[in-house]
């Protein structure tokens, strides 16, 4: 690819832009006069602090839609970046800056895809959409949720979904994610009684009390998982107990303690459980629930056989199908009932110092989005 290229030409445009979550820096800006000039339907949507854009074409079903984000996490500490990174640098093939895989490369090879596609379809059936918000890193309150909440009350249904989340291993295409797991989030309060080291038989450590039952939880086989899913895993990743002082006994205990699940378990399920965990070691307790997502999978279908066969047409080799990694905006438009896949650059780099992506792979990520509108739309 030479650095005339449009994709790697829009790319640099985007990344140059410090987008950081909420921020959208003129991003959609930028996409939005490329995607005006093939007749889309242009609909911005601020919610609060975030900038989200919703673009359309056609009216007729069913409708697809390439989803992603503008912002990006912060660069971190700038003296262990080799380029600045909202500085797009070419450096061996590479291309170097904040946001190259997470996630401004995918969406200059979705406009650049749907450019080259209605050039050769401009009478395409269906519908092709953009959904692109400013807030997926950051909480996600405002962002594809109140876009997907906005569609669904007049209702505008979406049915198929690319997320160009970064997917991909050693090179792009070679893992296509059909799914995600849920996750719930549990935050514990275990109650005891503050007191004196030396005198435990008038105070009660809920350290203690709780332990038999974190062990429990622990070493519990919540589920087998499935052909697409690994057994629904819990982790405990942050515990506070105590004043600072060695001779105090707490009077209480704070556990946070997350789920990532199958589709082989529930939300409620697994609440039911925990807390049958808790009861049974007879905790006095407090306990609130924060649910990320649902599991999705896409299994089947129109989308599913169009992304396997354009990429195995760019790398003359199909794609592995995981369901593994953290959430994604894509739990948003499944719930609609969508087809949802996503499909991106390597993922070695996300979030790192010295984030980059292969400029060869740009070009290829860009035919196989096109070849998968080819797929689903044919004139």
């Amino acid at each position: 690819m030479t650095t005339d290229s449009p994709v790697l030409t829009l790319a640099i445009d985007l990344m140059s832009r410090q987008s950081v979550t909420p921020e959208d820096a003129g991003c959609q800006h930028v996409m939005i006069e490329r995607l005006k000039a093939l007749g889309f339907e242009i609909e911005t949507l601020v919610f609060e602090d975030t900038t989200n854009l919703w673009a359309r074409r056609g009216t007729d079903a069913p409708l697809f839609v390439f989803a992603g984000h503008t912002d990006v996490v912060p660069a971190g500490n700038l003296d262990h970046w080799h380029t600045p990174p909202f500085q797009p640098t070419i450096k061996d093939g590479m291309l170097y800056g904040r946001g190259a895989a997470d996630m401004k490369g995918s969406l200059a090879c979705m406009v650049v895809a749907v450019e080259r596609f209605i050039a050769q379809n401009p009478n395409h059936s269906g519908s092709i959409a953009f959904l692109i918000t400013s807030d997926e890193e950051g909480p996600f309150i405002n962002g594809t949720t109140r876009v997907v909440d906005t569609l669904k009350a007049r209702g505008e249904n979406i049915d198929l979904c690319i997320v160009g989340e970064p997917s991909s291993t050693e090179y792009v295409g070679d893992v296509v994610k059909n799914g995600r797991r849920g996750s719930i989030t549990g935050d514990l309060i275990i109650k005891g009684i503050q007191g004196h080291v030396a005198y435990p038989h008038i105070a009660r450590n809920p350290v203690h009390q709780a332990l038999p039952a974190l062990t429990e939880l622990a070493t519990t086989q919540w589920d087998e998982g499935n052909d697409y899913f690994p057994p629904t895993s819990f982790q405990l990743p942050n515990l506070h107990a105590g004043t600072g002082a060695s001779n105090v006994i707490p009077g209480q205990f704070n556990v946070q303690f997350n789920f990532r699940f199958s589709t082989e378990s529930t939300d409620v399920s697994l609440k039911q459980r925990v807390t049958d965990i808790l009861d049974k070691h007879e905790l006095d307790y407090e306990l609130t629930w924060t649910l990320s997502g649902h599991p999705f999978l896409t299994d089947a279908g129109d989308l599913l056989e169009a992304v396997v066969k354009g990429v195995q047409e760019v790398n003359k080799d199909a794609p592995q199908l995981l369901t593994t990694g953290g959430t994604s905006d894509g739990r948003f438009i499944a719930a609609m009932g969508a087809q949802v896949v996503e499909l991106g650059p390597v993922n070695a780099t996300i979030h790192k110092v010295n984030e980059c992506v292969r400029i060869d792979d740009l070009e290829k990520l860009t035919d196989m989005y096109q070849h998968t509108l080819k797929h689903l739309f044919s004139e």
